[in-house]
Parts: C-alpha cells; structure tokens; sequence
C-alpha cells in the first residue's frame, strides 16, 4: 500500500513540475506582478515528493518485501536506525531524498525572495523545474523506488554492513543538501543573467544559498571522512578515493565562489567568475553524481552498475551545461560603465590570485579522476591514481596559497598598503624558527616541508592573532581563516608524525618492536542482533612508559554473508592509538595493523569550526536584515 502511494505521488508531482512550468512561463509574459499561486503549487509538488519519500521510509520499516529496493536493501533482522536510514542508502532512495531536497529548495527560495524583482524570481523557478523535471523522469524512467516483485520474497538480501553506521547515516544527507544547493545557485544565476539582474544586491541575495550549500558540503565530508577513518580501517582521514574527490571538487568550486560573491558584493567586480563559478558548482556535483550512480569509479562508496542510468545522467549534464554556456555568451552584458581598477596590492587581488590557486587544486583533482577513467575508454588500459599524483602536484603550490592567504586579509580594498607590516615580518621569522625546530632531525624530504611547514605555521600565527584582537569584527573570516590553518598544520603533523606496525599474530604470540611490544592476549566471541562479533585483546607495552589494552573487532554478518574489520581506537588531544585485526586467509593468524595518528581530532574539530565559521556567517547576516 505505501509503494503503491508513494509511486503515485512521484506520478502526481510531475504532473505539478509541468504546470508550475507552464503557469511560470504564463505569468512571466502576462502580468506585473508575481503570482503567489506559484509558491502554493511549488508548495504542493513539495508534499507530493515528501509522501513519496515517506511512503518508501514506510516499506522498509514494515520490510515490506514486495518492493524492490525494499528487497535488494534490507532484511527483517536489521535494526530499525538502520532500516529508516536504508531508504536513502541505496541508489534508487538516495535520489529520491535528492529530489526532496530539490523542492524544498525552491519553496523556500520562494518565500526568502519576495523582495526580489518578479522576472528573476520566475526565471529562476523555471530554470530550477527544469532540473526537478529532469530528476522525476530519471527516477520514474531508470530508478523507480517502487517497483513490485512477484512472487513477494519472504526474506530481504539485506545492507551492506559497512553502511550501518551512524555517521553514514548522516553523511548522505548532508552531502545532498550541499549538492542540491548549488542547484539554487546556478538557477539564480542564469535567471539573473537574464534578468540582467547581475549587482550588488543579487550577490548579497544569493550568498545565503552559497553559505548554506558550503556549510552542509563541509559538514558531509567531515562526516564520510570520519566514517571511512574508523569503519574502513585505513587509519586516515583522506585516501583521494575517486568518490572522495567528487564530493571535493563542488567544495573548492563553492570556496572560491564565496570569496569572489564577497568581492561582487563589495566592489561589483569579477562578475564573469561569479556566473561561471555558479555554473561549475553544479556541474561538477551533477558530473559526481553521474560518475558514482554509472558505476564506472571502482569504489567502496559508488552505489549502482548501470549503463542505462549513468547514460540518462550525462546526457542531462550536458544538456545543462550547454543551456547555461548559451544564457552567458548570449545573454551576459558585461557591465561597462563603471570598470573597477585592480591595484596590484589590494585586497581582490588577493582574492583573485588565490581563485587562480583554488582553480589549479581543482584542475589536479579533476584530472587525477577522470584520467584513469578516459584512459580506458580509449585504449582499455587500467591505472590507478593514488596519493603520490596529488601530493607532488599540490604540495608546491600550497605554499604560495598559505602565503597568500595569510597576507590578504591584511590588505586594503583598492588601495595599495598593507596593515601591521611588524607582526607579518616577526610571525614570518618565528615561523622559521619552529619549522626547522620541528623537522630537523626526521628523515624526510627536508627542503619542501620545512618550507611547507613554515608556510602553515605563518598563516596560523596571522590567523590566531586576528581571531584574538580582533574578536567580533570580521569574526566569521577570522574564525574560518584560522580554522583552515589549524587543519592544515593538524594533516601536516600528521603525516609527517604518524607510524605504523604491520604484522601477523596468533593468541598468545608477542610481536616486538625498537618502541613497542604487542602482546595477543586472547579472542572473545559474542552473538548480537544480525553478527557475530569476534574481539580480539591486545596488550601494547611502550618501552618509555605506559601500557594500553586495545580490543579490535571482526564482526560476521548473515544477511548478506560478510565480514568487516572494526577498528579499536584510543583517542586524545595529541595522538590517536588505531589498532585493526583481520583474518589471515586459511591460517590461524590474524594480520594486526597498529597506528598512532598525531592531531587526529584537531583535524575533524577544525573542520567542524570551519561549518561553524559558516554557520556564523549566516546567522549574522539573516541579524542584519
């Protein structure tokens, strides 16, 4: 009963898209004023997909088994957290929660723009319908959650264990919210291109949907970040796993787009960046979307293997993209009557120099993923890109991006000057100072990170410094500013401080080493709701002091019939201890992976103080209306 409501209210909602269409495009020729009937029916398309999407939280609650995706996804012993959060962890469900987002989005852009002229307000319902539509056919074409299975199966294939998990749980959604935001942004505009709507007033209307998208994106892969830390058993906290990287590069496009947005705002310039940043925001989080929904990145995040969806996408892609590219060249009149001089040492300047970096960190990540994808296609040869690609390629140019960052908060707008050339000259030495302090006796490519290292140290002494005497003024720059040093000098010292000890152990075997010795003191098994759970209990003696028992898990699930490593993990303010065991194939050992990872949490609590910069921003400017 609740598939056969939701699939018609998939059904009933296109045919509302339609008509919100082509009763938008009436009003827009036909009268002065906008008509408020628009929000009632945008209103309503809302409702439709939300009965929709509860419909199908429904089914798997009640496992009901006749549904497909229900089938393919759940099982009767899995939790209930984990039976709700199945709906959106599975392709078909998660693009119906993208389609949620979708119109609640435009509802609300609606009802937050009412102050805005009538003709970008439509404009940027009809651009954003298109892409609703886009989705309704995609889902009820290729994708449809509500598919009927007969003869009704009385068992489920069940989740895969690894996504029952909290924060996975979480991290989809965020990363929708920021994704779908960056449809608003690109609606907005083209509508304002059309509109002729490009000014100071657009910018400032339209920073609220960057911030939101920003703050959710952010917010999202923290949270996979953190998942993939302690559920995949890797250690890290970023592998430039291709799925990672999609969910990356929206990010650096939406960065540089709100520093640009800040400059429009205030001095009405970089106009052209503003409109193709908003443009390749989305592009790049509907070219992730095709990239994981197609199945062609071979990863533990993608969701679907087929041809036909992933085809559906691409072709949608470009239809929106060449939309968009025709609406600029065609449409965009380059404001000419009062051009604005750059002052080689000004504040935009800065900004603009450091889009030119961003633009280049985003060029190295796209290349890395799609290269090995096109060079298949081409000559059927298979690479893969890992850390060592984007290190090389990013380190470098880090460090003229810290400098950078760290000097133009410092500048004026316009003017040539720069403030407190003192302290830039005292934190630059002190920075040179510890960095060499700090690295001078450890085997490793000394040149490049002492450089680099000084470089992180200089922009969190100018940062921290404003973040303290400055205090209100400015607080979300300086919050944000000061936040990105600390994580970046918290990934720093963690790769420079981390170590590693990989070995094989049966029970009661000792493993020593020059630091430590690893005793394998015994296996526990217990039975839980849907596994088995086998933990293992280790005893690590640091020969300079101290003594830590670590308890790793192997959990055995049956429905579907896999085994996954949890990872036991100590934390504090200065170092993670990461122990994980797996099964050594066809013998009584296990492989026991032992880590200790420095300024772990410093690295998940900057990002966090990252959203809250955000978050900050935000409140302050809906204060100041």
């Amino acid at each position: 009963m609740s598939s056969s409501i939701g699939y018609y209210s998939l059904v009933f909602g296109l045919g509302v898209s339609f008509f919100i269409f082509f009763f938008s495009f009436k009003n827009f020729y036909s009268s002065l004023k906008f008509d408020n009937k628009i929000i009632s029916f945008v209103f309503l398309q809302f409702i439709f997909v939300i009965i929709s999407f509860f419909g199908l939280i429904l089914s798997f609650v009640n496992s009901d088994f006749s549904n497909e995706t229900v089938f393919n996804h759940s099982h009767t012993s899995k939790p209930l957290f984990y039976k709700i959060s199945g709906t959106w962890g599975n392709h078909e469900g998660s693009l119906l929660l993208w389609l949620l987002v979708l119109t609640l989005f435009i509802f609300l852009f609606l009802i937050r723009s009412k102050n805005q002229p009538k003709q970008y307000r439509i404009l940027t319902v009809l651009f954003q319908q298109i892409i609703i539509i886009g989705f309704f056919i995609f889902l009820l074409k290729t994708s449809n959650p509500f598919n009927y299975i007969f003869p009704i199966p009385k068992e489920g294939l069940g989740l895969n264990p690894i996504l029952q998990d909290p924060a996975l749980a979480i991290h989809p959604p965020m990363l929708y919210l920021g994704y779908v935001g960056t449809s608003v942004i690109f609606s907005s505009a083209l509508a304002a291109i059309c509109s002729n709507y490009i000014s100071k007033l657009w910018a400032k209307h339209i920073k609220e949907w960057v911030l939101i998208s920003w703050i959710f994106l952010t917010l999202g892969i923290l949270l996979g970040s953190i998942w993939a830390y302690y559920e995949l058993g890797w250690g890290g906290f970023w592998f430039w796993d291709p799925v990672e990287n999609v969910s990356l590069m929206p990010w650096l496009a939406l960065t540089t787009l709100l520093h640009c947005i800040l400059v429009l705002e205030k001095k009405l310039i970089l106009t052209s960046w503003v409109i193709i940043l908003s443009i390749s925001t989305f592009a790049l989080s509907m070219c992730g979307t095709f990239l994981v929904r197609s199945g062609i990145l071979n990863s533990v995040h993608t969701f679907a293997n087929d041809p036909e969806r992933g085809l559906f996408i691409l072709i949608f892609l470009f239809i929106l993209i060449f939309l968009s590219f025709f609406i600029f060249l065609f449409f965009y009149k380059k404001d000419t009557q009062n051009p604005q001089s750059f002052f080689w040492l000004s504040k935009e300047t800065s900004i603009l120099v450091n889009n030119w970096f961003m633009m280049y960190f985003l060029s190295v990540v796209l290349i890395g993923t799609t290269y090995p994808i096109f060079l298949e296609v081409i000559s059927s040869e298979k690479i893969s890109v890992g850390p060592p690609f984007y290190n090389k390629l990013i380190a470098p140019f880090l460090i003229p991006f810290l400098f950078a960052m760290a000097i133009g908060p410092k500048l004026k707008w316009i003017k040539s000057d720069i403030e407190n050339k003192f302290y830039l000259l005292l934190f630059l030495i002190i920075s040179i100072v510890l960095a060499l302090l700090i690295i001078r006796n450890l085997d490793i490519n000394f040149l490049l990170n002492s450089i680099l290292l000084t470089a992180a140290l200089y922009l969190f002494f100018i940062t921290l410094r404003g973040f303290l005497i400055k205090k209100i003024q400015n607080l979300s720059q300086n919050l944000a500013h000061f936040s990105f040093s600390l994580l970046i000098l918290s990934i720093l010292f963690n790769n420079i401080f981390s170590f590693e000890i990989i070995t094989n152990l049966k029970v009661n075997e000792i493993y020593e080493s020059e630091k430590f010795k690893i005793s394998f003191e015994n296996i526990e098994q217990k039975d839980k709701q849907n596994f088995k759970s086998i933990i293992g209990k280790f005893v690590i003696e640091e020969f300079d002091g101290g003594t830590e028992i670590m308890q790793p898990e192997l959990r055995i699930y049956n429905q579907p019939n896999i085994v996954t490593s949890e990872a036991d993990i100590k934390i504090n303010l200065f170092h993670d201890k990461f122990m994980t065991m797996n099964y050594v194939q066809n013998q009584d050992y296990f492989n026991i992976r032992y880590q200790i990872k420095p300024f772990m949490i410093w690295i998940w609590l900057s990002t966090l103080m990252l959203c809250l910069s955000g978050l900050y921003s935000f409140i302050q400017r809906e204060y100041e209306k």
